[in-house]
């Protein structure tokens, strides 16, 4: 069965100038590249929780929004919901663009469903009433990995407040770069997500390129 083209692209991240550069606000990162490329501008949408932008056709029916909830990660499900049920969006024709810290720097992998860890995509499947909608998952790496170079150690377990820590500051000059590579190759992408091939948009981002 086919899937229905995309109706719905939300980047998840955090308000505030202090959020900006942080690992947490890559889903943000990815929607304003997309809104670029779209030659789209966000505007605050009360109603909505956050920042949208239209692109596509003219109408309602044919158009692809950009959503930027600006409720802070955890409560991103209200305006995802608001915006979904007025223009009647099913959570099939959504993607949900998010940091991933078990995928590392430099790649990006989509899926459908699940939750994992992140409170963000929780609350989403809450307002929406399922986990069955498409995740764009930037991999922005674990401190854990950053903390077995450091002492030598493998299989140490991380403190909450260490992860907490990790995604909200920025991350360094060469992980940065690989983020930002993996986010033009989903960018890349974007025609065969937005017509709804998922397979092919897929094949082509979790398929590894040889590096010379």
């Amino acid at each position: 069965m086919a899937n229905p083209p995309i109706k719905l692209i939300v980047g998840l991240g955090n308000p505030g100038r202090e959020y900006v550069d942080t690992r947490h606000n890559a889903g943000f990162w990815f929607v304003d590249l997309l809104a670029r490329e779209m030659g789209a501008a966000f505007n605050k949408e009360v109603k909505f929780h956050g920042e949208v932008a239209k692109a596509g056709g003219s109408g309602s029916a044919s158009a692809v929004w950009l959503l930027k909830p600006l409720t802070f990660m955890n409560l991103s499900g209200r305006a995802v919901g608001a915006i979904a049920k007025f223009y009647q969006i099913t959570p099939a024709e959504i993607v949900v663009a998010h940091d991933e810290m078990d995928i590392p720097a430099g790649q990006v992998k989509m899926k459908i469903g699940g939750a994992a860890g992140s409170n963000g995509i929780k609350d989403i499947a809450s307002h929406l009433g399922t986990k069955d909608f498409w995740r764009l998952r930037i991999g922005i790496g674990h401190p854990r990995s950053l903390h077995e170079n450091v002492v030598g150690k493998s299989g140490s377990s991380m403190e909450r407040p260490e992860v907490v820590d990790y995604v909200l500051h920025r991350p360094s000059a060469d992980e940065g770069r690989a983020i930002d590579e993996a986010m033009k190759r989903a960018l890349d992408c974007w025609p065969d997500i937005a017509k709804g091939d998922m397979e092919a948009a897929m094949l082509k981002l979790h398929t590894k390129t040889e590096t010379k």
